[in-house]
């Protein structure tokens, strides 16, 4: 179907990345946890007006929040305006949640979000990793990796087209 003038294009959910947490964090186990929202956040979420770069969790009298977590006010919110950076809970079972708790506090791991998205039920859902931090030596070599098989990748594709 062609899209008519002046008309917008549909938008669909967006998915909000962490990109910061690969290159900080070695990730070890990864947990799916639902988010308390006001209704104009959920909007601003779906328009992919969210910033997990800063965020971060944290037990706190066994429940887990979600802090620092920064989402735009939607532009077409008239009344209740909830602040940009609050803390939200996050919702998980307690099992899970006393899991959480006891590795971060033994083994010195951090909970990082990592990725925020729209599940088949159209609930926003938070993907939360369980991370330790790198070192500046562990990050030099990652980007090296990363060069080297960017080199490679152009090498083959200069193979493939013939040069």
């Amino acid at each position: 179907m062609a899209k008519k003038k002046g008309q917008k294009e549909p938008q669909g959910p967006a998915t909000i990345h962490n990109r910061k947490a690969s290159f900080d964090y070695t990730i070890e186990d990864t947990y799916e946890a639902g988010i308390a929202l006001v209704g104009s956040e959920v909007k601003s979420i779906f328009l992919g007006r969210a910033n997990l770069t800063d965020g971060y969790c944290r037990v706190l009298n066994s429940e887990l929040w979600l802090l620092n977590f920064d989402i735009e006010q939607y532009s077409h919110s008239a009344h209740y305006l909830p602040e940009r950076r609050r803390d939200r809970k996050l919702l998980l079972h307690r099992r899970e949640i006393d899991v959480l708790q006891r590795k971060t506090q033994e083994k010195g791991l951090a909970l990082i979000p990592l990725r925020m998205y729209f599940n088949d039920k159209g609930r926003v859902k938070v993907l939360i990793g369980l991370g330790r931090g790198k070192k500046d030596y562990d990050k030099r070599q990652a980007i090296a990796d990363k060069e080297t098989r960017r080199e490679r990748e152009e090498i083959v594709r200069g193979k493939q087209r013939g040069e």
